[in-house]
């Protein structure tokens, strides 16, 4: 399978990475396009693949085609790759907001996979929700199933709309948990620890939590409970929380990520 990406900034390194780790693709059959002169020298340095400022060229190159530009970038970009794929080629996206009807038309192309990703691929533990058209075969499925799985986990879905929707949970997802890191670290500084014994209990805290929730078979609600003792300090915390109106706050961020996520769409 050689493939091509189209944008080589973060997210496009982690997919290259993900690709070249997982053998499945040799670099000699890799090729990147990037505007920049100084991020096209870092990746061919790095990873020993071809790099160009053509993007035509790397689409005659690839079986399967990323694009990984910023959305600014879309209109100029899809509209100098009109007319440039050809079947059996596969276009995946992980453009943020950019929505499947868009790139299709403007591509003049419709054998395209529309995919969130998030930014914990750059490590291989990435959540990556995706769909196709109807266009896409069953092997081009298993070729894109095959690169999001290597950056972590993946999920296909149906129904388009699931992509902004998971945009505003696993998408934006991450923020929220850095966010908590940063706001119990601090507070862990408050009350009297060193910055560096903060941020080492909260960032094993929330990895352990994590792998906890992941390895068990019981839901959040049920782990909150078996860690909350009446009357406990956990009880305290929790209260001061829910006083604070903390469930409600992330329902209506993640409905206010949501919303946006459909105006970046549309």
């Amino acid at each position: 399978m050689k493939i091509s990406i189209i944008g080589g900034g973060n997210m496009g390194e982690a997919m290259l990475s993900a690709v070249l780790d997982k053998r499945l693709s040799p670099k000699e059959e890799v090729a990147v396009s990037d505007i920049s002169q100084s991020r096209r020298e870092h990746l061919k340095q790095k990873y020993w693949i071809t790099v160009t400022d053509d993007n035509r060229q790397v689409v005659g190159t690839g079986d399967v085609v990323v694009l990984a530009i910023k959305p600014q970038n879309l209109a100029e970009v899809i509209a100098g790759l009109n007319g440039a794929f050809n079947s059996p080629q596969l276009v995946v996206s992980i453009i943020a907001g950019a929505r499947i009807d868009t790139l299709c038309q403007g591509l003049g192309y419709r054998q395209v996979v529309r995919v969130m990703p998030n930014t914990p691929a750059q490590i291989g533990e990435g959540m990556s929700v995706w769909t196709a058209t109807s266009e896409v075969t069953e092997e081009q499925r298993k070729w894109a199933g095959s690169i999001l799985g290597a950056m972590g986990r993946e999920l296909y879905v149906e129904d388009e709309k699931c992509i902004d929707m998971a945009t505003a949970v696993s998408g934006s997802g991450p923020a929220y948990v850095f966010l908590l890191a940063e706001a119990m670290a601090g507070a862990a500084i408050k009350i009297g620890l060193s910055y560096d014994v903060a941020l080492e209990l909260v960032e094993q805290t929330i990895l352990g939590s994590a792998k906890f929730m992941k390895q068990s078979d019981k839901l959040p609600a049920e782990l909150r409970r078996m860690v909350t003792s009446p009357s406990g300090t956990t009880a305290a915390a929790l209260a001061k929380l829910e006083e604070g109106r903390f469930t409600e706050l992330i329902t209506e961020a993640v409905s206010a990520a949501y919303h946006r996520a459909r105006e970046l769409g549309s």
